[in-house]
């Protein structure tokens, strides 16, 4: 009697891993070449093309970090308040003009620039002034409430390194250092389309077994934050000539070709024989993945060279997974981008799960406090590649590595956060 199996990863053969078949495209892909030289505030998303280093210290001097007095700590009682008079006084932007003197306090607001000599800063909130003198409580220690020119950067130091995905605080920094321009690689174009003669576009009617196109949208969304811009082809039918004319459009235009749908085995399943039939070679397909496992990554001919091709499954939520974990690395790595992988920390199973092994498996969970204060991931119910809201009603995903079989409940797992993807 032959026996039945509900896994759709039962084939036959050796299957690649992840990092195998990222390994295998990655060698073979070239950045971007193309700089830009664009604004500060154009530049938050953008990949750094060139190291920036700062010709100027921040802060250029040092600084009082509170509201409060400046003084020399050698002339501070060190058991009982000291009485100085108070002679001088210093605002962000208006210095003091002069050398301040031993034995003298100076009143000094937050950020001013500190006078040449004193060494300490004693905050108002202590002090008891009485007309033009000072009481000063003991106990201070030298050099307190001061910032020093260059605790945060120094001249010649380099502050931002090339290849990296600009955050706002990066930008923050090179304005901080006085730069109004940085120096970006272009933006990587991404040819993009869905494949299947059941899904359509949402908004128009649907017929019985039609879906309409859920993974198009999430993608351009996941492309257009890692900074990409996006040609979109829209929906192709399960015929092997469009798909392939489709290929060598995007090919011909875009730097990464990236579809959805049509990888399987299957009869209706034409996109790796189209990527073939345009003259495209394939690196990888059948993968130790799940949710995923046919993922096509390949490369395109085109009149500049090579083009990346990356063929995602139909399943929604199988198409989130491989792309964070496979176009995401390639398309970073396409753009310029310094190697880039969110870090995973550990919280404990709030469930028991069997896998395969050689096989890396992510669990969609949610993230709760444990009664001991480790967070606990709390798998979503219903773990089928198809059901989408398992994505947006959960919190990030477990990674279960290749040499895992069984997790115990109450076991340290690995969560990896969405948030840290996008």
């Amino acid at each position: 009697m032959a026996q039945l199996t509900d896994d759709c990863f039962a084939y036959g053969g050796r299957l690649l891993s992840v990092d195998e078949a990222v390994a295998e495209l990655e060698c073979r892909l070239t950045t971007v070449a193309e700089i830009e030289t664009l604004a500060l505030t154009e530049t938050v998303g953008r990949i750094l093309a060139e190291d920036v280093r700062s010709e100027r210290s921040v802060p250029p001097h040092d600084n009082a970090a509170v509201d409060g007095y400046a003084v020399f700590f050698d002339d501070l009682c060190a058991d009982a308040p000291t009485r100085l008079p108070v002679t001088g006084r210093i605002a962000a932007g208006h210095p003091l003009g002069r050398t301040a003197a031993r034995g003298e306090a100076v009143r000094v607001f937050t950020g001013a620039a500190m006078p040449s000599g004193p060494d300490t800063v004693l905050m108002q909130e202590d002090c008891r002034c009485e007309g033009d003198v000072v009481e000063l409580p003991a106990g201070i220690r030298r050099g307190a409430n001061l910032r020093r020119a260059g605790e945060d950067v120094a001249a010649g130091s380099i502050v931002l390194r090339a290849g990296r995905r600009l955050r706002p605080p990066d930008v923050g920094l090179a304005a901080s250092i006085g730069r109004r321009t940085l120096a970006v690689r272009r933006r990587l174009r991404v040819a993009l389309f869905s494949t299947g003669d059941e899904v359509r576009e949402p908004g128009q009617g649907l017929e019985d077994g039609g879906i309409y196109d859920a993974n198009r949208y999430c993608l351009a969304g996941l492309l257009s934050q890692l900074g990409c811009l996006v040609e979109d082809l829209g929906i192709l039918p399960d015929r092997l000539s469009d798909i392939a004319a489709a290929m060598r459009q995007g090919a011909a235009a875009a730097d990464l070709v990236l579809t959805s749908g049509g990888v399987s085995g299957g009869d209706e399943d034409h996109v790796k024989q189209a990527l073939e039939a345009s003259g495209g070679r394939l690196h990888a397909w059948r993968l130790a993945i799940k949710p995923g496992r046919p993922v096509a990554l390949g490369q395109l001919p085109a009149a500049t060279g090579p083009v990346a091709f990356v063929g995602l499954p139909g399943n929604p939520v199988a198409v989130l997974v491989t792309f964070l974990f496979l176009a995401r690395p390639l398309i970073l790595r396409l753009a310029g981008a310094a190697a880039e992988r969110p870090r995973g920390f550990p919280v404990r199973a709030g469930f028991a799960y069997s896998k395969k092994r050689q096989r890396r498996e992510y669990v969609r969970v949610t993230v709760t406090d444990g009664a001991d204060g480790m967070p606990v991931a709390v798998a979503f119910p219903k773990e089928g590649a198809g059901i989408l809201t398992s994505v947006v009603e959960s919190d990030g995903l477990v990674e279960l590595p290749e040499e895992l079989v069984r997790v115990e409940r109450g076991a340290l797992v690995a969560f990896l956060p969405y948030a840290g993807f996008w």
